[in-house]
C-alpha cells in the first residue's frame, strides 16, 4: 500500500499534533460553544468532584472503624479508665479537626459500649461529649439525633445527677436557642421511657411538652389505676387538662381528655358524665372553641365545688381565662411557675406553642 506524500512529510510531527489539538479544543469549546462538549467536561468535573468526596468520606469511616475497633478490644479487656481517656483525647482531636460528626458518633458509640459494660460513670461522660459536639458545631435538630440523645437517656441511672444534667442540657439543645422548652419529640421520647421506668409524675411533665396528648392519657390510665384512689380518677385528667390548656395546646388537651375517659375502666361511657369535674372540663373545652367570656364566667360559677377539691384549679382557670376569654391578669397571681415547680430539670412557663 501507497502512503500519500502529505502525511509522510512530517507536518504531522509530535508537537504539531499537540498544538493542533489544543487550538481545535479551544475552538470547540470556548469559540464554537457547543453545549455538547461543554456539558460533558462539566460533568465529567462534577462526577470527578462527587468521587472525591465518597472516596474522602470512605477513607475517614474506615479510619473510624479502626479506631472504634481497638477501643473496643480495649474495653473487653477490662481497661475501662484507658480506653476512656483513649475516647476523650480522639474526642477533642477531632473536634479540634472540625470533624463534627465523626467525633460525635465516635462518643455515642462509646457510650453505649460503656452502658453494656455497666460504667456508667465512664459512659455519662461520653454522653456530655455527644452535646457538647452538638452544642459546638451548630447541628440541626433531627429525629435520629433526638433518638440517639433519647437512648443515651434511657441507660442512665435513673438515680445519677448524671442523667438530670444530661437531660437537662439535651432540652435546651433541641431548642435550638428559640428560648422555648425543648423539643415536642424529644419530649414525647423522654416522657415514654420515665413510663416506662414506672416514673409517673416525671413522665407527665415531659408528656405536657410533646404534642402527645394520647401517650399522655394512656400513661394517666396506668398512674390513676396503680397510684390513686377510685374516687381520684377525675383528678388525674383535669390537671392534665388544666395544664394543656395553660400551655395553649388546645389540641392535646382535647386528645387527652377524649381518650382518658373512653380508656380508663373506672370512667363510665360519656358525655355526660357521673363526675361533675369530668363534665366541667367537657364544657370548658367547647367554652375555649367559643371564646365567650360569660359562658366561662358562669361555667367556672356553676362548678366551684368541684373545683375547689384542688386549690390549684382556680390559679390554672385564672390564666386559661387570660389566654381565651381576655380577662386582664391578676396583680397577685402566682402562676409563674405552677406547671413544673422546683422541678429538677427547668422551670416551666407559658411561652410554649404547640
Amino acid at each position: 500500500m501507497h502512503c500519500n506524500p502529505e502525511f509522510s512529510s512530517g507536518i504531522h510531527s509530535g508537537p504539531q499534533i499537540r498544538k493542533m489539538f489544543e487550538i481545535f479544543s479551544y475552538l470547540v469549546i470556548f469559540r464554537l460553544k457547543l453545549p455538547f462538549f461543554n456539558a460533558t467536561f462539566c460533568s465529567v468535573t462534577v462526577m470527578s468532584e462527587q468521587e472525591s468526596l465518597k472516596s474522602s468520606s470512605a477513607r475517614n469511616r474506615g479510619g473510624v472503624q479502626r479506631v472504634e475497633g481497638k477501643l473496643r478490644a480495649s474495653v473487653e479487656r477490662g481497661d475501662y479508665y484507658e480506653a476512656h481517656q483513649m475516647y476523650r483525647t480522639l474526642f477533642f482531636r477531632y473536634m479540634s479537626q472540625s470533624k463534627h460528626a465523626e467525633a460525635r458518633e465516635l462518643m455515642y458509640n462509646g457510650a453505649l459500649l460503656f452502658f453494656s459494660y455497666n460504667q456508667q460513670n465512664s459512659a455519662a461522660d461520653l454522653s456530655m461529649l455527644v452535646l457538647e459536639s452538638l452544642e459546638k458545631s451548630g447541628a440541626k435538630v433531627d429525629d435520629e439525633t433526638l433518638e440517639h440523645l433519647a437512648k443515651l437517656f434511657s441507660l442512665m441511672d435513673p438515680n445519677s445527677p448524671e442523667r438530670v444534667a444530661f437531660v437537662s442540657r439535651a432540652i435546651k439543645w433541641s431548642s435550638g436557642g428559640s428560648g422555648k422548652l425543648g423539643h415536642p419529640k424529644l419530649h414525647q421520647l423522654l416522657a415514654l421511657t420515665l413510663w416506662k421506668e414506672q416514673n409517673y409524675s416525671e413522665s407527665r411533665y415531659h408528656f405536657l411538652h410533646s404534642s402527645d396528648g394520647e401517650g399522655c392519657a394512656q400513661m394517666l390510665v396506668e398512674y390513676s389505676s396503680a397510684r390513686g384512689f377510685h374516687g381520684e380518677v377525675d383528678m388525674f385528667v383535669a390537671q392534665a387538662v388544666l395544664q394543656f390548656l395553660c400551655l395553649k395546646n388546645k389540641t392535646s388537651a382535647l386528645v387527652v381528655f377524649t381518650t382518658y375517659t373512653q380508656k380508663h375502666p373506672s370512667i363510665e361511657k360519656g358525655p355526660p358524665f357521673v363526675q361533675p369535674l369530668l363534665n366541667f372540663l367537657w364544657f370548658l373545652l367547647l367554652a375555649v372553641d367559643g371564646g365567650k367570656l360569660t359562658v366561662f364566667t358562669v361555667l367556672c360559677e356553676q362548678y366551684q365545688p368541684s373545683l375547689k377539691r384542688d386549690p390549684m384549679y382556680n390559679e390554672y382557670l385564672d390564666r386559661i381565662g387570660q389566654l381565651f376569654f381576655g380577662v386582664p391578669p391578676k396583680q397577685s397571681s402566682s402562676y409563674g411557675g405552677l406547671l413544673g415547680k422546683k422541678h429538677p430539670y427547668h422551670c416551666v412557663t407559658t411561652d410554649h406553642e404547640s
